[in-house]
């Protein structure tokens, strides 16, 4: 009795899966079917797209930005359309996803927000591909915009990734905005020097650098008296790719400039003076 009535519920199964195969079989194999071709259109596209924003010479950071949103958009798409295939009804299936959306967004505002600041550092361009930054709590080469984080490589070649809203949420300084950028030196000497002496010397310095920009001239100024030196400040403008450069071969011209005009440069001193007092 058992042994039939077991063969009768196998019986049953095998006729609900026939069913079952007949009804959503093709149904599933077409949806899987479009989700291949789906995803292989779709990567057409984004590669198209890619090569057509290439040609009209956009910065490469937009390019990037626009067709990885793109193929997401896509990608969404070719889900949706293989759900109506199998017979889920995309409008309640929308509803759902909106209602979970609205869960993990509550829950990945962070997420959210890198997002928001990313499509507005495309839109704004506060800095592009190529540009040395400071911005974030790091300073780099911009590489590469994303959806939610901003690619820099620092200057010792390490890779930093920083969310976008770390970057719209603060100051962001661009060092390549420009094509010159102004040096700063401060050159301290003795009290015991000739300050005439001291500034011909750094102005004779700076005039040979032919890196240095003639206009706007050079300024060299006495600065400060300080506890244990005269401070002379110079500034000049140079083509951005030139400054570091700049900057640390005159350091060692005037120092030996320094050198040969018998001008020293003081280390920090104190005087002092004991009194000694006599005992009663």
């Amino acid at each position: 009795m058992e042994e039939t009535e077991m063969a009768a519920k196998a019986g049953e199964w095998l006729e609900t899966l026939k069913t079952l195969g007949a009804t959503y079989g093709l149904k599933i194999i077409g949806a899987l079917a479009l989700l291949l071709i789906g995803r292989w259109v779709a990567m057409a596209i984004r590669g198209g797209l890619r090569r057509v924003l290439d040609k009209r010479s956009l910065d490469p950071i937009i390019t990037s930005f626009v067709v990885n949103l793109a193929y997401i958009g896509l990608l969404a798409f070719v889900v949706l359309a293989a759900l109506e295939v199998v017979g889920v009804k995309t409008t309640s299936f929308a509803a759902v996803i909106a209602a979970a959306g609205l869960a993990i967004g509550l829950a990945l505002q962070g997420s959210l927000s890198n997002f928001a600041a990313g499509f507005l550092l495309i839109i704004f361009r506060p800095f592009k591909k190529g540009d040395y930054i400071e911005a974030g709590g790091t300073a780099g080469v911009v590489e590469e915009i994303q959806v939610f984080t901003t690619v820099m490589k620092t200057p010792d070649n390490k890779k930093v990734i920083v969310p976008n809203s770390g970057i719209m949420g603060g100051n962001i300084i661009n060092y390549s905005a420009h094509a010159t950028r102004r040096v700063d030196w401060v050159f301290g000497v003795s009290y015991a020097d000739d300050i005439d002496k001291v500034k011909a010397t750094i102005k004779r310095v700076i005039e040979a650098e032919p890196r240095i920009h003639a206009d706007p001239a050079p300024v060299i100024v006495l600065s400060s008296l300080g506890d244990s030196s005269v401070n002379f400040t110079a500034r000049a403008w140079v083509n951005v790719p030139d400054f570091w450069n700049v900057f640390f071969e005159t350091n060692e011209k005037m120092k030996k400039a320094f050198d040969a005009e018998g001008i020293s440069i003081p280390f920090p001193q104190r005087d002092i003076h004991l009194y000694q007092q006599s005992k009663p």
